[in-house]
Formats: C-alpha cells, structure tokens, sequence
C-alpha cells in the first residue's frame, strides 16, 4: 500500500521570528511564527516543522516559549529543531508541545545521541536533519555529498548518504534531507542527492531546500521523497499549499 506525501511548510525562526534567504544567507523577515503556523494549519498543511536557525551556532537552547505558543494554534504534527543537545531537551520540547523533534549538530558530534533519544521516546520521535552540499576535488565524499553543520557553514568531511544510512541504523525515524547548495533558490529539489540516500535507507524521507514551483515537488516525490518541505514559496505567497497538492494530486501521488 502506497504512503500519502506529505506537503509540510518549514518555519525557520530567529530570535522569535520566522526568517528565510538564500543558501542560509541575507535572511530576511518572513512573520510571526505563530501566525504563520496557524495559516498553515488552515490551509491544509500536512505538518508543520519548525526551525531555530541559530540555535546550534549561537550555542543556546530552541525557544520553548514560541514552541509552545505554536503546539496551542496548530492540530497539525509539529517538528521541533535547533540546539538540541541531549535526551533531556528532547523531553521539554515534547513536554512543550512538539510531536517530533530534530537533531543536527549534536548527533554529528554524538551519533549515540541518536540511540539515546530512539530509546527513551521512541524513533518516531526522532528527525535526523542532514545539511548536505556537493563536494568535487580533493574534498570530495564517496557519494559527492557532505554533511555540514551550523546552517551550512561548517564542512564535517562526513558523506551525507552514508550518515543518513548509519542515523536510520542507529534509530532515527526520518531523514530530514536539505540541499544546502538549492536551499532558498527555487530552482528544484537535488533529485540525485534524494535517489541516492532513498537508496540506501527505508526510514521515511523528506526533501528539502529549492522548492520553486508545484513541479518540483512532484519530483522529489517521485525520486523518492515522502514528505516535501519548503519555507519561503509559502511565507512569500509565491505558492499554496493547496495549489501544491492539486499539483501532486494530478500527477497521481496520493495526497492526504
């Protein structure tokens, strides 16, 4: 039996706004992020996921407060990231509304994080986000992918595709996939980089970064994502979710 995709509006939020660029760079005011998520919401979102940008490399904790104020305007699964550094933070996010929660950074510098939170919670609680770019030369992956942490500023060495593959083993319950390299752009999905982690984890997987046009959703639905995610052709009303699934919907996905 086929899995519905799922269309899920990213809130990237910065000292309690929500903000977004291009490549992680010049970003600029996009909201209030309980508004937004309560549109959202409204509008059909499937879930809704939301992101301190600067938690991680600021070295300070995810808002609880603006997590909490959000889980009160949505009835929508919510996914909690940014400056997550322990089992402990996982339970006051939970404890704070969210559904799922995000890791990054910390579990690159801890892969047993991953086994810790899976343990406690249980996987379907844990996303693993994957910041990944392309490498070519001599600091080039086995995949051509890296891992990267701090919003795409620092290179790890790690091969994405084989992170994403040891995380899903560790006990992650999703791969949040983003395109450093098309995050913000609009010019569509990396399909070559979603073909290749798809092939070699089972555990669901969502596309991010370079959502431009209902299409490309379409295609990174086909290249194997289960979830898509965008922020800024939303926040910008540069598309709808509903137009998005029309989109999905005609091309014969199963939407919910």
């Amino acid at each position: 039996m086929s899995v519905a995709i799922r269309v899920i509006p990213c809130l990237d939020v910065d000292a309690g706004r929500v903000v977004k660029g291009v490549n992680f760079q010049n970003l600029r005011d996009a909201g209030d992020p309980v508004e937004l998520a309560a549109r959202y919401d409204a509008e059909g979102a499937d879930e809704l996921t939301f992101l301190d940008v600067s938690a991680s490399s600021a070295g300070r904790d995810t808002t609880v407060d603006v997590v909490r104020r959000t889980a009160e305007q949505v009835f929508v699964p919510l996914t909690v990231g940014g400056g997550v550094r322990s089992a402990d933070d996982v339970d006051r996010l939970l404890r704070a509304g969210a559904d799922k929660v995000g890791v990054n950074t910390a579990a690159i510098a801890r892969p047993e994080l991953i086994s810790e939170i899976a343990e406690r919670f249980g996987s379907q609680v844990l996303v693993l986000s994957v910041d990944a770019r392309r490498v070519t030369g001599e600091t080039t992956t086995p995949s051509g992918f890296e891992v990267t942490t701090h919003g795409g500023r620092k290179g790890t060495g790690i091969d994405a595709v084989e992170w994403a593959e040891k995380a899903a083993a560790l006990g992650a319950g999703e791969i949040l996939l983003n395109s450093m390299d098309a995050d913000g752009t609009a010019g569509g999905f990396d399909l070559e980089m979603l073909a290749d982690v798809r092939a070699r984890v089972t555990v669901p997987l969502i596309a991010s970064g370079g959502a431009g046009e209902p299409a490309d959703f379409v295609a990174a639905a086909t290249s194997g994502a289960d979830a898509v995610l965008a922020a800024s052709v939303f926040h910008f009303g540069t598309l709808t979710i509903p137009q998005v699934k029309q989109e999905m919907r005609e091309a014969g996905l199963e939407i919910r």
